[in-house]
């Protein structure tokens, strides 16, 4: 009797098993790159600002004209972290400043001030500019009655607000020859150290270690000098409230 073959099952090709997981996951590595990728690409200056914008929306609010205008600088600052280069500390500190603006702004169109009381944003931070004719006698920098309309006002801001502040007097380039103020640059310290002492007077929670005060005389000009308008500008006393952080190089090159 012929012997029975035994059949042996037809076994799959074990090199081809891995194939199938191996393509899944080499589509899934492709999609995480892709994924990252696309992320460090993402402009960092608008994410942080969209941050910033809800951060301050929650920080808002109080009884005080200035309330929350500077305060709470420091949660910000936290926000400035090697993830974004600062650039989170620097839109917040800017957002602070513009909504300090904006209520200077309402506070000269509510007084009819607009001849006498100015606030603009610079690189430098925000910065006040009070005409001459509202703090001082021409020729001297004994105070107005008048100026305690603007004192309390820039006061009372600068108290809600950390950063460091310069307070500057400026003249034209009409001379002055006095026995108490031999040149312009005599008359423009005294009347930015007088307004400076008056500002720290009207607000215990200033703290004089934030000040600094200096006189230009004419030599920083606002306008011409050819003309009395032009003259009546530059004769004024500047208030700089100083940023604390700047816009770092990389952000403004994603912007």
């Amino acid at each position: 009797m012929a012997r029975k073959k035994h059949e042996h099952p037809h076994e799959e090709e074990a090199g081809e098993a891995w194939l199938l997981p191996y393509s899944d996951l080499m589509t899934l590595l492709l999609a995480l790159f892709i994924c990252l990728f696309g992320i460090s690409k993402l402009n960092a200056g608008k994410a942080a600002q969209m941050s910033a914008s809800f951060q301050s929306a929650f920080n808002l609010g109080g009884p005080s004209f200035f309330q929350g205008a500077g305060t709470g600088l420091g949660q910000y600052a936290q926000m400035g972290s090697s993830t974004d280069g600062g650039v989170a500390a620097y839109l917040a500190e800017n957002e602070k400043l513009e909504n300090t603006q904006e209520k200077i702004n309402q506070y000269i169109k509510e007084n009819k001030l607009e001849g006498e009381l100015s606030a603009h944003m610079t690189e430098g931070g925000l910065l006040v500019r009070i005409s001459d004719k509202a703090l001082f006698p021409s020729g001297s920098a004994e105070m107005l009655p008048e100026s305690q309309r603007i004192v309390p006002l820039i006061a009372d801001m600068l108290a809600t607000m950390p950063e460091q502040v310069l307070i500057s007097g400026h003249t034209d380039n009409v001379p002055i020859s006095t026995a108490r103020y031999p040149s312009n640059w005599e008359l423009s310290t005294d009347r930015a150290l007088t307004f400076m002492k008056l500002v720290l007077a009207k607000n215990p929670k200033l703290d004089a270690r934030r000040f600094s005060a200096l006189g230009y005389g004419e030599f920083r000009p606002a306008a011409s000098n050819d003309t009395e308008e032009g003259r009546q500008k530059n004769r004024r006393v500047e208030v700089l409230v100083n940023r604390s952080y700047r816009m770092p190089d990389n952000a403004q090159k994603l912007n």
